[in-house]
């Protein structure tokens, strides 16, 4: 593709999060580097202010604009074939991303974006995955704290059993830890998005409960396994836990890497998410509240009530909340046959989650497909099916995150 005028443009350069990712990547690398790349968006005049705002932050060279709109296909279809990479953060993407995601398959180009909307991404792999595989072109989705952190962690931890043991671990456990941080105003507008299509479609409510629903198509899943619904005291962490509500699209994610990476965790593996409390009551009062907020949000009142009252897509905390975040999580891999071989990994980020760490997870994502050499073909991947082994790195160096084994107790 070197034909083409940019390795990557940022479509949705004027949203929150958007103009997040566009000033890290100019802290990082620069408008005329080593990365040729633009902004885009469906306002001409919104674009330039965000171009403005950027020469504030670090003085550079006018990052070039482009406009285009998530309804206009053919202005999407311009904007994929004038670059390597498009690197979306117009969500709910189930309500504006799937002409894009057809436009870069089309475009033979390759695509990351922010998801969590299991739905959606299934219904992508559904429409593109053969069309991928002929264009080349690799679509990546769910490369922010959802997921990235997760399908990394695992892998990092599985890599490490086979380097330690010579086996994989048939089961790990993810556990998320200390956070500090809120949800973006997207990945609200993203689940409230999903739960309102739930609600009118059993299909959907049936695919959503399906932990294999991201599977290749015709592989057979694995291990008949439900969602944590309560409270559960956890052994191996010698804690209470409670479900964690990005579990939903993470587990998923996690036995999708598994399938694609051809089963080097076997076709028994469990991956199984959760959020550590330093009680039984702990658990238990973040178990009801997350039952109520669902309860809530499951009829059209309820929905626009908390629409009303969390944060909306566009809006998030300064520049100061976002550094004052973090979060960690932890991987326990079980040694199939001696618990003393098991290990443990921890995942952590020194920026908030929903914004901070996702946005430079995000850019960097982008950057992997971009500059560093292919590792697989075309085709609807996840991150670490797909950016592993060169990502992981980047998002030590450069992003905040750092993976490292601990104790097991």
């Amino acid at each position: 593709m070197s034909e083409r005028s940019y390795d990557i443009v940022l479509f949705g350069a004027t949203g929150f999060t958007g103009q997040l990712v566009a000033e890290y990547l100019l802290e990082r690398y620069g408008s005329d580097g080593e990365i040729r790349w633009a902004l885009a968006g469906r306002n001409l005049d919104k674009l330039t202010t965000v171009r403005q705002a950027l020469q504030g932050v670090k003085p550079a060279n006018p990052l070039p604009l482009i406009t285009a709109d998530s309804s206009d296909l053919d202005g999407l279809k311009a904007l994929a074939s004038s670059t390597s990479v498009v690197c979306s953060t117009v969500g709910p993407y189930a309500r504006h991303g799937s002409e894009l995601v057809a436009a870069c398959v089309e475009a033979g180009t390759d695509y990351c974006d922010l998801t969590g909307e299991v739905h959606w991404i299934a219904r992508m792999i559904e429409r593109h995955q053969e069309a991928a595989e002929t264009s080349g072109a690799r679509i990546v989705h769910s490369c922010g704290f959802d997921s990235i952190p997760s399908d990394l962690g695992n892998w990092f931890v599985q890599q490490a059993m086979y380097e330690q043991h010579g086996v994989a671990a048939a089961r790990v456990r993810g556990r998320v830890g200390k956070t500090r941080g809120a949800a973006s105003g997207g990945t609200v507008a993203s689940l409230l998005g999903v739960l309102e299509d739930a609600g009118r479609d059993p299909a959907l409510r049936r695919l959503l409960k399906n932990k294999y629903c991201l599977y290749p198509q015709g592989e057979s899943p694995g291990p008949d396994v439900q969602d944590q619904s309560l409270p559960a005291f956890d052994p191996c962490f010698e804690q209470w836990t409670t479900p964690f509500v990005m579990a939903l699209i993470n587990e998923r994610v996690v036995r999708r890497s598994n399938a694609l990476l051809g089963f080097p965790w076997g076709r028994d593996f469990d991956y199984d998410e959760s959020q550590l409390c330093t009680s039984r009551a702990q658990a238990l009062a973040i178990s009801l509240g997350m039952g109520a907020a669902m309860l809530t949000a499951s009829n059209s009142i309820g929905r626009n009530t908390l629409a009303k009252l969390l944060p909306k897509p566009g809006e998030g905390p300064d520049r100061d909340a976002r550094e004052r975040g973090f979060f960690e999580l932890y991987f326990h891999a079980e040694h199939p046959t001696d618990v003393t071989k098991s290990l443990r990994a921890r995942v952590s980020g020194d920026r908030d989650p929903g914004y901070g760490a996702t946005s430079r997870m995000l850019g960097e994502a982008a950057v992997c497909l971009a500059k560093d050499p292919a590792t697989v073909d075309g085709g609807v991947w996840t991150p670490a099916s797909a950016l592993a082994p060169t990502l992981l790195p980047r998002l030590e160096e450069s992003a905040g995150l750092k993976f490292s084994l601990i104790p097991t107790s």
